[in-house]
């Protein structure tokens, strides 16, 4: 894991300490997030995971907003429990008041989208294709059988695929 993320979560702890006159459980800090999110909270878990990709694409701002983002969520959960807001009042209270940040509820990274494969199945009835995910395409080789809405009869691997 980068030590300045690791370092600078330290940090922000250590901030909100100073400011609210009482300790603050440490988390267990990931960078095993992909997708569009550059980090999230598990509160109950009280697990931090940040997006190595868009850390590393964007280090500067992802230290200086995701990271007291996501710090802030898990030291409003100690402070006020389950029933706040995510992004409510507490939350904006510790954005401002802890580290100085106008709150904002999400992230403006570019994020590029990775290319999906689609494997196209085909039933006997209809001309139409039917795009299946990977996830979809294992299962049916592991057995499961996925049948026509119109007749009722098994989908077939037509052996394309396509790249969306």
């Amino acid at each position: 894991m980068p030590e300045q993320l690791n370092q600078r979560v330290e940090a922000c702890f250590r901030q909100a300490e100073l400011f609210f006159k009482r300790p603050f459980q440490r988390p267990v800090v990931s960078i095993k997030l992909r997708g569009q999110k550059a980090g999230v909270a598990h509160l109950h878990e009280n697990l931090l995971r940040f997006n190595p990709q868009l850390y590393r694409e964007n280090a500067e701002d992802f230290l200086k907003q995701t990271v007291p983002h996501e710090v802030a969520h898990l030291v409003a959960h100690q402070l006020f429990g389950d029933r706040i807001a995510p992004h409510g009042e507490e939350w904006q209270l510790i954005m401002r008041g802890v580290y100085e940040l106008t709150p904002h509820r999400c992230h403006s990274y570019a994020v590029k989208r990775r290319q999906v494969i689609r494997y196209i199945y085909k039933c006997p009835c209809a001309d139409s294709d039917f795009p299946f995910s990977a996830q979809r395409h294992g299962l049916v080789g592991r057995g499961r059988r996925y049948l026509c809405r119109r007749c009722r009869q098994t989908l077939v691997f037509s052996g394309e695929t396509r790249v969306q």
